[in-house]
């Protein structure tokens, strides 16, 4: 048994340490919201919060995860309410969508640490999430609109 603590929920999951993290959070827990995507940490889909840092699920282990505080796109807001996500809708940023939760996980990482970015601020932070549809410059403008939200004190 491994003791996870994954959107603030303390659970005992009977897994494999060496599993990827993300096949215990899609297949045994059932939060399907952070994709498969290349299975070698190379595209972001499946980018996840581990202790607020973005991690790629699909390669970080169940043993790495254990007693660590875990933030899957389910649990970045209650309502769908992040100022990211807000400024996502209001951009119209995804096609496919595909790649959003793991674009919307590295992003969220990127305005704590960088609460006003400059364009190539957000291109070098989502570099390593990779869009099929290439939305890209919609995430750009999605990020702007979402620290300017930030600054202005709408909730985060």
């Amino acid at each position: 048994m491994v003791s996870l603590t994954i959107n603030g929920v303390q659970r005992q999951i009977d897994a494999d340490p060496d599993m990827p993290l993300l096949w215990v959070i899609r297949d045994i827990l059932g939060m399907t919201g952070t994709k498969f995507g290349c299975g070698v940490a190379q595209c972001g889909a499946c980018t996840v919060h581990l202790n607020g840092e973005a991690v790629r699920s699909c390669v970080t282990k169940v043993s790495r995860a254990a007693g660590q505080q875990i933030t899957t796109i389910e649990g970045l807001s209650v309502n769908n309410n992040h100022v990211l996500q807000k400024a996502w809708v209001e951009f119209d940023v995804p096609q496919c969508g595909y790649c959003q939760s793991g674009q919307l996980m590295s992003a969220a990482v990127l305005l704590r640490e960088n609460p006003n970015p400059t364009d190539q601020d957000i291109d070098d932070a989502m570099s390593g999430n990779i869009c099929r549809c290439g939305t890209y410059p919609r995430i750009r403008a999605a990020i702007h609109q979402a620290a300017k939200m930030q600054q202005e004190g709408a909730k985060s």
